[in-house]
């Protein structure tokens, strides 16, 4: 017995989303090209609620950056069509309507439409378990899609590359803080999405300067400062 129903595809995915599907490319490795050459897109997600076994994806928010700098012309917004009456009151913190979400974009035409935007370059959150976890959960659930792609946590990198600020597990707005930035708008997927961009541009350049200019020297390095801070204190 299936406890959460709405986990599996109910029916079959028609045949014209399918052949789109299955034209996706596959995803690039993080290897050693220059950051400056490889494009990445960043991600946001807003869900209606924590838990990532029974929630659902809400909204799409995704920008990308590329030759260095973030390309206004190519971002991806996106809100799912939903059930309201299944939603929890953390709705409320997005502020997405009930009428939206009503007039969304059915869940399968959404997620091949992000994973179009996205094609093959490696993702960057704030929080990636978070949104690496909905997101591939939304592909296998509304596309019987398996996500492969590479992610990158903004959150994780931070306090690599930036100790000297003293976060080590501080939310968006404290390093939006830090670095003075400004946010249209907090809890809007493509807004946050923007303001994380604007924060990978700020550590790349903190990651050039401390000798990591490929996104496999940065993946390294993060893992094994991840490494070292489970490591136990003696």
């Amino acid at each position: 017995m299936n406890v959460f129903p709405w986990f599996t595809r109910r029916t079959p995915l028609a045949a014209e989303l399918a052949a789109r599907r299955d034209r996706l490319p596959d995803p690039q490795p993080l290897d050693d090209r220059p950051l400056r050459d490889q494009r990445f897109v960043v991600l946001d997600l807003e869900t209606s609620g924590l838990n990532m076994s029974r929630d659902l994806v809400l909204s799409i928010g995704a920008v990308s950056i590329h030759d260095g700098a973030i390309d206004l012309g190519s971002q991806f917004e996106c809100t799912l069509q939903r059930d309201t009456g299944r939603l929890s009151a953390s709705v409320l913190i997005h502020g997405i309507a009930p009428s939206e979400l009503a007039a969304g974009v059915e869940p399968a035409e959404a997620m091949l439409g992000f994973m179009e935007f996205l094609g093959d370059s490696p993702l960057l959150a704030f929080h990636a378990t978070f949104d690496q976890r909905m997101l591939g959960r939304a592909l296998k659930q509304d596309l019987d899609h398996r996500l492969r792609h590479n992610f990158l946590d903004i959150a994780e990198l931070a306090p690599l590359l930036c100790p000297e600020a003293g976060i080590r597990n501080g939310g968006l707005d404290e390093w939006v803080d830090y670095f003075g930035l400004q946010v249209q708008q907090r809890h809007n997927a493509s807004a946050d999405a923007l303001v994380t961009a604007e924060i990978a541009l700020i550590l790349f350049s903190r990651a050039r300067r401390q000798g990591l200019e490929s996104p496999a020297a940065l993946a390294s390095a993060l893992t094994k400062w991840q490494r070292r801070q489970q490591a136990p204190a003696f």
